[in-house]
Order: C-alpha cells, then structure tokens, then sequence
C-alpha cells in the first residue's frame, strides 16, 4: 500500500468565554509530512455564534481563522509562522493556547489521502 500514509489532525474550537470552558467546533487541520501537506477547513455557524455570545461579530473571528490558513499555506501574510517548516507550522498552530479559537490534542491516522481526510473531519465534526 504505497499511497498510504500517517496524518495528524485537531479540532479547531471557538471559545467565547476561556473561564467558562464552553466551545463549539468550527474547524478541522490536517497534516501529513509524507504527502507534504497542512490544511484548514472552517465554517462559522451564526446560530452557534449567537447563542454562546452575542460579543463576536462573524467577521473577527472569520479574520483570525483566515490567518490559520495563511499560516499553512506558508503565504508571506502569515507573518513569520508562515515561514517555518510544514510540521512547525502544525505544531504551532496546534499549540494549547488560552484564546477564544484553540484546537483540540492532535490524533493520528493513516490515509491515502490528506484532502478526503480532512473533508471526511470536517463533515463529522464541524458540520
């Protein structure tokens, strides 16, 4: 099984209130260094957004998800994350963070391929 290879991947979480530990999911990242490959996928429910807070506005938290995926992309507008190797770049983003976007602990799998994973993901545990 040639095509087959390791990925990881993590939950990408909104967080109105850090004290109050409450999140709902909006986002899933992937990696593989075999196949070379770091994406995000998210969507911003707006009825979720409004029942947990009415604080956040789409659009700045839409703002702080784009940079994710800028950062993975490896685009000069990720700043200087951007700019580390693919599985830094992972790493970085999956780092225990205390702010209002946070990802899950990362898991493993094996695939054959990093997109249909990541769609798969996200279907299950975004959508």
């Amino acid at each position: 099984m040639p095509n087959r290879c390791t990925f990881e991947f993590a939950i990408i979480r909104f967080v109105p209130k850090v004290e109050r530990e409450e999140f709902f999911n909006v986002g899933v990242i992937v990696f593989s260094k075999r196949k070379k490959f770091l994406k995000v996928k998210y969507l911003i429910d707006q009825n979720k957004l409004k029942a947990f807070s009415s604080e956040f506005n789409i659009e700045s938290i839409q703002e702080y998800l784009k940079s994710w995926e800028l950062i993975c992309k490896g685009e000069p507008a990720g700043g200087a994350i951007g700019k580390l190797e693919l599985s830094d770049r992972f790493r970085w983003l999956t780092a225990c963070r205390s702010t209002i976007i946070q990802s899950s602990k990362t898991h493993s799998g094996i695939c054959n391929d990093p997109q249909k994973e990541l769609d798969n993901l996200f279907n299950n545990y975004v959508l």
